[in-house]
């Protein structure tokens, strides 16, 4: 998966938005104003990816790309690597993952409002 593949993809989730909050190089995708994932712009060699914290380890054994998220809370989140090691489907598996978690999260009117947009 490349930069433009995954920019595609998160923005096809209903209600997310992108920016720089952090600076020019760190894309973050958000639901609702919640943040799902986030990567480098100027060298996608990984993305970080909200989890819930019994699949996150289960990935990172099972899977030498997946990492503990890095500069981010390490029970809840994994850098992913886009080095081919893990697979496209499981990517996007992860990124779904990710957005769910979120969703679930957010308050009933939101969520609501999402069902209105798919």
């Amino acid at each position: 998966m490349n930069i433009e593949e995954f920019r595609e993809y998160c923005l096809s989730k209903p209600g997310t938005s992108e920016s720089f909050p952090f600076d020019n190089n760190t894309l973050v995708f958000k639901v609702m104003g919640k943040m799902f994932t986030a990567c480098d712009v100027d060298e996608f060699v990984s993305f970080n990816a909200k989890c819930n914290p019994e699949k996150a380890i289960a990935y990172r054994e099972n899977y030498s790309g997946i990492l503990p998220g890095y500069h981010m809370n390490k029970k809840h989140w994994n850098t992913i690597e886009t080095d081919g090691s893990v697979s496209d489907d499981v990517m996007r598996y992860l990124i779904n993952h990710s957005y769910e978690l979120v969703v679930s999260k957010l308050p009933k009117r939101d969520r609501e409002a999402l069902k209105k947009i798919s």
